[in-house]
């Protein structure tokens, strides 16, 4: 998700509340998500940013500043991935759902409009348009708020950005209130383990990425199965309250 505060390096933890307790009162309101993430996510795209320099690609890059959301709203180049591709994969991704990388980019500028071309703001942008990438690449599923809930729980492993723990606890707390709450709050927990665990993501090119064969892309970025979370698929359709994807 997007890190336009990022220059301030102040957290704004007032309107942080707020926006959680909204997001948690109704999970749909994706504006929230980026409110949160622009009041907590302080310094976790300069942080990010500077550790993708350190990559083998990552100059490269930089210095290239591709904006993802133009390249994955563009019907063409998403069709011209081999079956079998994480492209592939993410191309009937978006024909399922009826999501766009442009449309939650649109959600995203809810509050500000006009972004920025610091360095920090892109790799914000590329954060923010690679969430519907990880959905594909580890399995949960966009349409379930519990599946977004698990890839919170990853996404905060990976970023280390606190907008994410906080959304995180807030659905955990919320799934509690729920039959399966105990077994959600696990699946949440278990995304952040494998988070853990799993290559750096934000490091990856991808639009080699997107080339690969999934599996083998999988097996390479060290994700494993969430089987917590697939162990309730089916029944956690009503558990948790966040759905971030636009």
């Amino acid at each position: 998700m997007t890190d336009t505060t990022q220059l301030s390096f102040k957290r704004d933890w007032k309107t942080a509340f707020t926006a959680v307790k909204a997001l948690m009162a109704d999970p749909d309101d994706t504006a929230q998500v980026f409110r949160i993430m622009r009041a907590l996510n302080v310094g976790t795209a300069k942080a990010g940013y500077e550790r993708l320099l350190q990559t083998a690609a990552g100059g490269r890059m930089a210095y290239d500043r591709i904006e993802l959301a133009e390249r994955l709203s563009d019907p063409a180049y998403v069709a011209r991935f081999p079956e079998g591709s994480v492209g592939a994969a993410y191309a009937a991704f978006l024909q399922r759902t009826g999501y766009s990388a442009q449309g939650l980019a649109t959600v995203s500028r809810t509050d500000e409009p006009f972004e920025d071309r610091h360095p920090y703001d892109w790799f914000g942008r590329r954060t923010r348009d690679v969430h519907d990438i990880w959905h594909v690449l580890t399995g949960y599923r966009a349409d379930d708020p519990l599946g977004e809930a698990c890839l919170v729980g990853f996404s905060y492993a990976q970023t280390r950005g606190l907008g994410w723990a906080a959304i995180g606890l807030g659905s955990a707390l919320t799934s509690l209130r729920h039959p399966q709450g105990r077994a959600a709050v696990a699946a949440i927990w278990e995304g952040y383990r494998l988070g853990k665990r799993a290559r750096w993501l934000l490091g990856e090119d991808y639009e080699a990425l997107l080339r690969e064969p999934l599996d083998a892309a999988r097996q390479r970025l060290r994700l494993e199965r969430p089987a917590r979370y697939f162990a309730l698929d089916g029944v956690p359709r009503t558990i948790g309250p966040v759905a971030v994807a636009a």
